[in-house]
């Protein structure tokens, strides 16, 4: 039997005297105002330009796979416009796919894999993926992350999508503690209210990208210092 991820989960992280209580709204309030003029994530942008089904959804995540979102997002709009339903891109061939995909990283096994998604999308769910997380997760390379992303902005599901910006950042917060993505978002789902589970990756990648970056975090200029408990920081600017 697979043993679950381990996650210490804190509901409010150590006091320490030269930092305000960590409070959840106000921090999320501060990072939401600080982001507005940044572009936004990916599958959000994307979503906003009219390819917000489902099967679009998890096309634009599978694509953003170890690929920054400024080389994944122009090859997933040239992708779907060109394919954007099962039967299209299932007709489509991975040979084409794979040409309008080329940029991204590992573009040749992510053309077969959507290949195979399309297929299977079609004849087996006859061209409409149903909004189930299990459903997405038996297909081959499809994870918590892609389906939890693209169940909560096609479907409205509730649900935590982390990714290396959303585990860097809640872990040196100190919002949680934890080894791996994983385990932080066991540790999310226990304690982020609810109201922020979809919208948290849609802050954080950008916020991550640009302000709590991964080496030397910009923490004389971020907006939450005054709460962020900057658990390994050890070279900020």
């Amino acid at each position: 039997m697979r043993a679950r991820p381990e996650a210490a989960v804190v509901s409010e992280p150590a006091p320490r005297p030269d930092k305000a209580p960590f409070d959840i709204d106000d921090v999320l309030a501060r990072v939401r105002h600080t982001v507005r003029d940044f572009a936004d994530a990916a599958m959000f942008a994307l979503s906003a330009r009219g390819h917000d089904s489902l099967f679009e959804q998890l096309v634009a995540c599978i694509l953003s796979i170890r690929t920054l979102d400024e080389v994944s997002l122009p090859a997933a709009l040239r992708l779907l416009e060109r394919a954007s339903t099962p039967k299209a891109l299932a007709r489509l061939g991975t040979a084409a796919i794979d040409a309008l995909i080329r940029p991204v990283t590992f573009h040749e096994a992510k053309a077969h894999q959507l290949h195979a998604i399309a297929v299977r999308t079609r004849d087996e769910f006859a061209g409409t993926l149903p909004c189930d997380a299990r459903v997405l997760q038996s297909f081959k390379g499809v994870g918590p992350k892609c389906a939890h992303l693209a169940l909560g902005i096609a479907c409205g599901h509730e649900a935590i999508s982390v990714d290396i910006h959303v585990h860097r950042v809640t872990n040196r917060w100190g919002y949680v503690k934890a080894t791996t993505p994983e385990a932080t978002m066991t540790a999310l789902e226990t304690q982020l209210p609810r109201r922020y589970w979809v919208e948290l990756n849609r802050l954080l990648v950008p916020f991550g990208k640009h302000v709590c970056t991964g080496s030397r975090p910009r923490c004389s200029t971020c907006p939450v210092l005054s709460a962020c408990r900057q658990v390994g920081v050890t070279n900020p600017r």
